[in-house]
């Protein structure tokens, strides 16, 4: 019986909680000769070279160790890096796509659920439940729809998508079978392919002129900083929604909350820049804005899946196949 292929785990007993089932690691040590970690919280470089030390595969999360160069030495058989969350960025290394390592990220499960969670935000924003429900409970019943904007449908309605990211990818997806125009802004995905997805593609301010509700999926890198400004925001027609559930560095907060105390456009902000906002940003008490703590991603049972995910790109990959999310180096510069 041929010996199994080892694989390192560089993920927290902390973090495989949260990301691993029980059906999943009894996969991983029936598959694979497979090494944990002893440590709860954070896995030292010295642990990550014995763990690694004749692995040819390793599976890595959030609070994984970086794969240096010093770190990769010690590991002369690792091939393949399958990460069970979504940016690789802190993790991977130059010495890393030097050695030619496959990495793969379990990102594209994320975009569902955070894609799930902009679609629910597109229909209860636009039905204004997060204003009317205190007013509600007061005793206002229809009375209180009169001191705020009159509940809408998300049924014809113009959607703005900015990137077509995995994320915004899903939404477009999901916003088909809702009777919506869907615009798209990404100066890196072409007419043809918009069309294909069922989008229209357009340059950033006509998206912003046109949108009912505005969506921005798009990652946080240099070029993306403040997209989202003053200038751009006062085109956004009367009682349009803005959403953003993906990095906060993208809208400047400061002309967002101007913008907002016109009492012209709604926000709802699952990420703000920094998070969470100071004590006494005006973001706490702005009007016409809903907060959340950066929940829009995979949270609970959702997360167990991406460990699942990891675990089948260990499979394929030790079966011949082709991984399912690969991530190359040229990559990193659009991934936030």
């Amino acid at each position: 019986m041929p010996a199994k292929p080892t694989v390192a785990i560089l993920v927290t007993e902390s973090t495989q909680h949260e990301v691993l089932n029980a059906e999943t690691v009894a996969r991983i040590n029936a598959r694979f000769d497979a090494r944990w970690p002893k440590k709860t919280e954070k896995i030292a470089d010295a642990e990550s070279v014995e763990l690694l030390r004749d692995a040819q595969a390793c599976m890595t999360g959030w609070g994984s160790p970086q794969l240096s160069a010093e770190i990769l030495a010690k590991a002369p058989k690792l091939k393949l890096l399958a990460h069970s969350a979504g940016s690789v960025k802190p993790f991977v290394s130059d010495e890393l796509w030097k050695r030619g390592i496959v990495v793969t990220s379990a990102a594209a499960g994320i975009a569902v659920d955070v894609a799930h969670y902009a679609i629910g935000l597109m229909i209860v924003g636009r039905k204004n439940v997060f204003e009317i429900a205190p007013q509600v409970k007061q005793g206002n019943w229809w009375k209180g729809i009169q001191a705020h904007r009159k509940p809408d449908d998300l049924r014809g309605c113009t959607v703005g998508i900015i990137a077509a990211s995995h994320v915004g990818r899903n939404v477009i997806k999901l916003l088909q079978p809702f009777g919506v125009k869907v615009l798209l802004y990404d100066p890196f995905f072409s007419a043809e392919k918009a069309k294909d997805l069922g989008a229209e593609k357009v340059e950033i301010d006509e998206l912003f002129k046109r949108s009912d509700i505005l969506s921005i999926h798009a990652p946080s890198v240099p070029e993306t900083k403040h997209l989202v400004n003053g200038p751009r925001l006062a085109m956004l027609p009367d009682g349009a929604t803005l959403i953003n559930t993906s990095r906060g560095s993208l809208i400047d907060e400061t002309a967002l909350v101007a913008e907002l105390q016109k009492k012209r456009i709604w926000a709802y902000l699952d990420v703000t820049d920094p998070e969470p906002p100071v004590a006494g940003s005006p973001l706490y008490t702005c009007p016409n804005l809903t907060l959340s703590p950066h929940i829009a991603g995979s949270v609970g049972r959702a997360r167990r899946m991406l460990g699942a995910l990891a675990c089948e790109e260990l499979e394929r990959h030790f079966a011949g196949e082709k991984p399912l999310h690969p991530v190359t180096q040229e990559m990193l510069k659009f991934i936030g």
